[in-house]
Parts: C-alpha cells; sequence; structure tokens
C-alpha cells in the first residue's frame, strides 16, 4: 500500500521560489538584499548536496501547502523553511544553528521587526528534529520537512541513496548506525508528524518505510 501524499503544487522553479521568498520579506515588512536570492541559491546548489537542495525546499513547501489554512504566521513559516537548510555541511553539527543565524541578520538588516527575526531564528533550529516542536508553526514546518519520510516507495528509496551520497566520506559501518539511530529515533516517537491530518495520512506509511529501511540495513530486531 502506497502513500497518498503528493505535493498539492508542482515542483517551484527557480523564479516562483524568488518570489516567493520577496513575498514573504515583504510581508514581515523587511526588503532582502538584491545578491541575497542568489546567494541562497548558491548554497542549495553546492556540490555536495543530492538531496537538501533546492527540490528538498519545493517538497516540503508543497506539504505546507496543504496545511496552510492551519500556519499562523504563514510568511515567517516560509522563510524560516527558505533558510532552514541554507548552511549544510555534513562535517559540521552545527548547521541549524548557523542557517537560523543567517536568517536572523538577514531580517534585522532588512529592517524587520525584533520578534519576527527571534520566531524565525527560533523556526530554523527546530528543525534539528532533536526535540519535540513547541508552538503551531514549530509543528507544522516540522512535519513538512519531515513529510519526505512518507514519500511514494520510489521517492523515499532515491531519498536515502541521495543521503548516502551526501555522507559518502564516512564509512559504511559507520554510516549504518548513524542511518539506524536516526530512523530508530522516529520510530520510538509516539508519532512521527504533530499535525493531526498529517498523522492520519502519512503516519502509517512513514512508519513502513522506515522499517523497510531498517530491514535493507540488516538491523530490524
Amino acid at each position: 500500500m502506497t502513500s497518498d501524499w503528493r505535493p498539492s503544487t508542482p515542483a517551484l522553479d527557480g523564479d516562483t521560489l524568488r518570489e516567493v521568498l520577496g513575498d514573504a520579506f515583504a510581508a514581515v515588512g523587511a526588503t532582502p538584499r538584491s545578491e541575497l536570492f542568489d546567494e541562497l541559491l548558491a548554497h542549495y546548489a553546492e556540490p555536495h548536496r543530492a538531496y537538501h537542495n533546492v527540490l528538498h525546499i519545493s517538497e516540503a513547501y508543497s506539504a505546507l501547502v496543504e496545511r496552510g489554512k492551519r500556519v499562523e504566521r504563514w510568511h515567517e513559516i516560509a522563510l524560516a523553511l527558505w533558510f532552514h537548510d541554507a548552511i549544510y555541511d555534513t562535517h559540521r553539527h552545527d548547521n541549524e544553528e548557523r542557517s537560523a543565524e543567517w536568517a536572523r541578520d538577514e531580517l534585522l538588516a532588512g529592517g524587520a521587526a525584533a520578534d519576527v527575526a527571534a520566531r524565525v531564528h527560533a523556526l530554523v533550529l527546530a528543525t534539528k528534529h532533536r526535540d519535540p516542536p513547541e508552538g503551531n508553526d514549530a509543528r507544522l514546518l516540522v512535519d513538512a520537512d519531515l513529510a519526505i519520510l512518507a514519500a511514494s516507495p520510489d521517492r523515499f528509496a532515491a531519498y536515502e541513496r541521495q543521503i548516502r551520497q551526501e555522507y559518502d566520506w564516512v564509512p559504511e559501518p559507520q554510516f549504518r548506525e548513524a542511518r539506524e539511530k536516526f530512523l530508530r529515533g522516529m520510530l520510538a516517537r509516539r508519532s512521527i508528524f504533530s499535525d493531526a491530518a498529517m498523522r492520519e495520512r502519512h503516519e502509517a506509511h512513514a512508519r513502513r518505510n522506515i522499517e523497510e529501511s531498517l530491514r535493507r540495513l540488516g538491523t530490524v530486531r
């Protein structure tokens, strides 16, 4: 049985993503630097990124659109989504912190209020997936970031290959150990998704995908 999850909007092209980012800045009363969009795109196009690229932003954005009526501050969550993987170095463990700081700095420099910048900063940090997200928009953003776990079998398999490619410098035994830890951490949660509609539609399929991944890793117990 496959998931019924599909993006509710087509994959976003560069022009559309630029418009989303520009609208979000304008809505929070800020003006982005003229170079910012191209800088972000350059980061998401870095050669070591196989999964954490613009396609991931597009897929997560589509998952957010499905929950659009539940979002409290749409433009802030859009900004957080755009920035949440802006810094991505698989040799480091502070990518979200650095991405959150970049977002906050750009918003403040562009004229956004301090509370707006602080909320976007906190939203980006929520995508570390280490603690249960607090607040409605944080829960929705984290669910969108994790929506790939409930993708179709083919897309999920491609995602797993892409993650391995991003960590191709890690020896296979160590990668398997780290991957198992992440996947088992997801299964150990009371629920993977915080939003009730996401849980109802996608929780079971996400868990099947993860269990199948563990079988492929040879670690099912």
